[in-house]
């Protein structure tokens, strides 16, 4: 569609393969979907969550936003139910919020998802953008009381002065300065990673696992060398999904989780980044 080869797109990329959600599938139904397995996954039932924040970039309208159906689905209409239209690291963002909420609401659902393949221009004039992304929807539920993991601290940013790099305008398709966007990550997310690890005595060789927003396997790598990180301990599905931004950092722990979770020694290092810029970092110790 975008007269790109696909030998080519994973040398560039490192994404082999993409999902898109069906023709009147919206980013609400996809969202129940990942809600209801994550909340079966962890034992408990939709009535005991007190809050559900859901972040997505390509909701269908302006608003309502993707929450309030969704909480509405799972039977838990009347609850508070709050969107971040943050893309990319909009979960991130959720995870840290409700590391704070939680004492207050009781068990937060955090939700990521997203229709990419709506709001890409499928056509050779916007190829290097359109062969990155993917659909998909990842949840987690945050307790005060139980868990695999502890939140342990969290890093946020934001930078406005390079809002236009990596935007959605009004009928519009996704526009990215895959360039600068980066150039810009490369510089501020591992800064990120490694002030969180200083203000909390720790090294980067003591991470059990970094889970990073999938976005670019260049990308990834780059981080992992700026920190001086074993590569091995950067999770990747990329290749399998492509950039589901704020899925994909969900999507990418859960698969992590049913790999090799149960082995985790050591603490977790959660990272994304995304348009605003918005961008931080997640320490989290197994419990």
């Amino acid at each position: 569609m975008c007269g790109a080869d696909p030998v080519w797109i994973k040398q560039q990329t490192g994404i082999e393969q993409r999902r898109w959600a069906a023709p009147g599938q919206m980013v609400a139904d996809m969202g129940v979907l990942a809600a209801r397995d994550c909340l079966a996954n962890c034992g408990e039932v939709a009535r005991e969550v007190g809050l559900v924040l859901v972040a997505s970039g390509s909701s269908e309208r302006r608003f309502p936003g993707p929450a309030a159906s969704i909480a509405a689905a799972l039977g838990i209409a009347g609850k508070p139910a709050v969107d971040l239209p943050v893309a990319s690291a909009g979960t991130l963002f959720g995870l840290s919020l409700a590391a704070d909420l939680v004492k207050h609401h009781g068990n937060v659902l955090v939700i990521g998802t997203e229709a990419m393949s709506r709001v890409i221009g499928l056509n050779p004039a916007y190829r290097d953008t359109a062969i990155l992304f993917g659909d998909g929807a990842g949840a987690c539920l945050v307790s005060a009381d139980t868990g695999f993991a502890e939140i342990r601290d969290s890093l946020l940013c934001s930078d406005g002065d390079f809002a236009e790099i990596l935007r959605l305008d009004v009928d519009a398709p996704l526009y990215m300065d895959g360039r600068s966007v980066i150039m810009q990550v490369s510089r501020k997310l591992p800064r990120t990673i490694q002030e969180l690890l200083d203000r909390n005595g720790r090294k980067a060789s003591e991470i059990d696992a970094f889970l990073l927003h999938q976005a670019n396997l260049n990308l990834i790598t780059r981080v992992a060398s700026v920190l001086g990180a074993e590569d091995s301990r950067f999770f990747r599905n990329l290749s399998k999904y492509g950039n589901t931004s704020s899925a994909s950092l969900l999507i990418a722990a859960a698969e992590w989780w049913q790999l090799v979770g149960a082995k985790m020694r050591g603490p977790i290092m959660l990272a994304a980044f995304g348009a605003g810029l918005n961008w931080g970092a997640m320490l989290l110790d197994p419990v």
